[in-house]
């Protein structure tokens, strides 16, 4: 077996392909006009192809038929692709990507109708994107919702892609580099944002490796893809897999956000100092005709 065999697609999906060629085309058409250094292409690239790998691959096989390695899936699909393409910060490319016509006709319009404003700005809420960020984790591991989500391939397909756009949206607030405004949140607040989705990861991973019992038996009943591996050490692998590398995730998620508010500060963009900077200019400006007269 060579590397073609295991990218080769375990089921073909269309959906996948488009949503992920359409993304590809536009950052490679406005990379050429827009400035992205050499280290932001290479993280938009491997977090398009995390996504791809562990959505479109032959290893979707091994992630319908063992615990360990669907949680293995879902840490690329909400952490690590998503993660890297917001790193990447692509959002200028994917627009010069766009044709001029295209973005005035349609893209422009469609952002500032109040349907999407107003959808935006309730789930790019800090309290609103770490709910959903944790909730999601929480909601496809209760028990029945799993059991059900492994045997309809629609909802599987469903609880994949919540986990992508939810893991774009939340670390594309996390790791914008701007300041606020433009950006959403202020540098503080995004490192809270991503502090605080930590305590419940770790809760979680950690009840999944303690229980004494079989949480997920939707796995035994199919068949494994390991037979090798007993149902409980599965388990366990994958509650150390959500409760150490998931959690990991966001604390270097936490140290780049702090990153950015120190850069911010140190180049005094922040609202605070800016307008700090202001009164004091306005100041020097009001005094320097009174020393003047004198």
């Amino acid at each position: 077996m060579n590397l073609l065999y295991w990218l080769d697609p375990w089921e073909f999906s269309p959906t996948v392909v488009i949503a992920l060629l359409v993304p590809a085309i536009l950052f490679v058409r406005g990379a050429r006009r827009a400035k992205v250094s050499a280290a932001r292409r290479i993280s938009f690239w491997f977090g398009l192809v995390a996504l791809y790998v562990a959505l479109h691959t032959r290893l979707d096989y091994f992630f319908e038929h063992e615990f360990f390695m669907h949680r293995a899936q879902h840490l690329v699909l909400h952490h690590l692709g998503p993660f890297f393409i917001a790193l990447s910060y692509p959002g200028a490319a994917l627009r010069a990507g766009i044709p001029f016509s295209w973005r005035q006709r349609f893209v422009r319009p469609a952002l500032a109708t109040p349907v999407v404003r107003k959808l935006l700005d309730v789930v790019m809420h800090p309290v609103v994107a770490v709910t959903l960020f944790v909730g999601l984790i929480y909601f496809w591991l209760m028990s029945p919702i799993h059991f059900v989500a492994m045997l309809d391939w629609r909802l599987y397909r469903v609880m994949n892609w919540s986990m992508v756009i939810d893991g774009l949206l939340f670390w594309w607030l996390v790791l914008d580099p701007r300041p606020a405004p433009p950006a959403r949140l202020s540098p503080g607040k995004r490192v809270l944002v991503v502090i605080a989705a930590i305590p419940p990861q770790i809760i979680l991973g950690a009840f999944i490796f303690f229980t004494p019992h079989e949480l997920y038996p939707i796995y035994s009943i199919c068949g494994r893809a390991f037979t090798w591996l007993s149902p409980m050490r599965d388990q366990q692998i994958g509650g150390l897999l959500l409760w150490i590398p998931g959690s990991m995730m966001s604390v270097i998620g936490a140290l780049l956000a702090l990153r950015h508010w120190m850069r911010l500060s140190a180049r005094g963009r922040l609202r605070g100092e800016r307008r700090a900077k202001a009164a004091q200019a306005l100041t020097r400006t009001a005094a320097a005709p009174a020393g003047g007269d004198r």
